[in-house]
């Protein structure tokens, strides 16, 4: 399969290939400064490949031309989170993960995210493409680390990266899901604790325990904001509506 980058009139679309190489880029800079292995490497490539495709054709589908200011941040902070990736990979394949570089690229991406919506809303560029593509974002690091912590505290650690996706895989099957949720300050509220947990918990600057604590009541606090959510959606699901024959 080829894939190409193109604009809607058919242009070539350099932002996304400049952040093709910046990926590569980032996978380079943490070879040298503190080792990368093949597994590594070819996470952060596969991870590289997708958000190109997929960004590409979520582009050509919306007609728009360039990714706007808002979402070069919300790029940048992918690239990073293409190396947390790698980085994990790396862990999960049973190799020495450098905590510091994982931990550092985690709190850039994090401070990104409260940048590029705040880019979107000054430069009036605020669009459905952007929003799915910071969310996704999100979701995805949030499954990364989860993943790494999970190589301590056990894997039932991974319910919290799993949790959106079960959601989403709910909602092929039952439609009523896939409805518009009103804005809630505390989901935010949630999905903020679920990353500075991680990323504490990542650290390993606390004792064991007290991040099992820790997790385990982020991972409550989410399992109630997907019940809520749920139960929401439910009572507000709109009625199939009978056919003639």
């Amino acid at each position: 399969m080829t894939l190409s980058i193109q604009t809607h009139a058919g242009l070539p679309r350099p932002g996304l290939a400049v952040g093709a190489l910046a990926q590569f880029a980032v996978l380079g800079t943490i070879t040298v400064g503190v080792g990368l292995g093949v597994v590594g490497w070819l996470a952060g490539t596969v991870y590289a490949v997708v958000v190109w495709a997929t960004l590409s054709h979520a582009l050509r589908r919306s007609g728009q031309r360039s990714l706007g200011p808002a979402n070069v941040v919300t790029l940048t902070r992918s690239t990073l989170v293409g190396g947390i990736t790698a980085l994990v990979a790396d862990a999960v394949a049973g190799h020495r993960t450098p905590t510091a570089a994982l931990v550092v690229l985690t709190t850039v991406a994090l401070i990104l995210d409260a940048v590029d919506g705040q880019v979107a809303r000054r430069t009036g560029t605020t669009t459905a493409l952007g929003a799915r593509f910071d969310m996704e974002t999100d979701a995805f690091l949030i499954l990364v680390l989860s993943a790494f912590v999970a190589l301590e505290l056990g894997w039932w650690v991974l319910a919290i990266g799993v949790f959106r996706y079960a959601f989403v895989a709910a909602s092929w099957r039952l439609p009523w899901l896939r409805a518009s949720l009103p804005p809630r300050f505390s989901r935010k509220t949630v999905a903020v604790v679920q990353a500075v947990v991680l990323v504490v918990a990542s650290s390993g600057l606390l004792p064991t325990i007290v991040n099992a604590v820790a997790v385990g009541l982020a991972l409550a606090m989410l399992t109630w904001s997907f019940v809520r959510d749920s139960h929401w959606l439910w009572r507000h699901r709109q009625p199939v509506s009978a056919t003639s024959g």
